[in-house]
């Protein structure tokens, strides 16, 4: 796999285009803190780590909003491995007027835009979701 980030990602919008409640993703620290930070904002409702036949596992709980439609709506994934992006704090703007995210890897973790912005953060753009 060569973008396990924009595989987590998809796997989750592909998950609430069937309106399944839960997804397994593959582990990694750095899903595990985008996951972290999906739950912070209320696009998810909960995740966990499981181990099952000892391969690590991120289990994410979907959250779906009246009439069944999905919280997370879409994403974009902005540092990709072929072209990483970069941006400093001044940089960073508001996703869709303020209802969406960035998720930015920095020198403190990764963080999302309104935390980088207010510690005055630039880093790497992970992925825009909304």
């Amino acid at each position: 796999m060569s973008d396990p980030i924009a595989d987590m990602l998809n796997r989750i919008i592909n998950a609430q285009a069937v309106s399944k409640p839960i997804v397994e993703i593959p582990f990694s620290i750095v899903k595990f803190r985008i996951a972290e930070i999906l739950n912070e904002k209320g696009f998810i409702l909960d995740f966990k780590k499981r181990i099952k036949k000892r391969k690590k596992y991120l289990i994410v709980i979907l959250k779906y909003l009246e009439g069944n439609r999905p919280a997370i709506s879409g994403f974009k994934r902005v540092s990709k491995p072929g072209q990483r992006i970069y941006k400093k704090a001044k940089e960073i703007k508001p996703v869709k007027n303020g209802y969406g995210l960035s998720i930015i890897s920095t020198s403190k973790g990764i963080v999302d835009d309104s935390l980088a912005r207010k510690q005055k953060l630039g880093g790497e753009v992970i992925c825009e979701v909304w």
